[in-house]
């Protein structure tokens, strides 16, 4: 897998889980919002609408399966370990 240069979140704990699992590197950009101009052709790790995925190189994530007690609250690092699955990369296209 391709070390992300552009992280898309606003939420501290998952730049952190990406830094330790090696999924982004020290150096990588870090945005809480995204145009098409940031995304477009650039590989993209965290979290993205379709319509801005589709403009991506590759989109990657990583599935969180938070209990619904916990959605809308800022996880821990513990807590994105804990509810993270493997990483999934996507080449998003829009059909026409």
């Amino acid at each position: 897998m391709k070390k992300a240069k552009l992280v898309v979140t606003r939420h501290p704990a998952l730049v952190e889980y990406l830094r330790e699992i090696g999924i982004v590197l020290g150096n990588a950009e870090v945005i809480a919002h995204a145009s098409p101009e940031m995304v477009t052709g650039r590989d993209v790790v965290g979290i993205l609408p379709h319509s801005l995925s589709c403009l991506t190189k590759t989109f990657t994530e990583v599935p969180l399966f938070v209990p619904v007690e916990l959605r809308g609250i800022e996880l821990t690092l513990e807590q994105v370990r804990l509810y993270a699955k493997p990483a999934v990369t996507y080449k998003v296209s829009v059909v026409k």
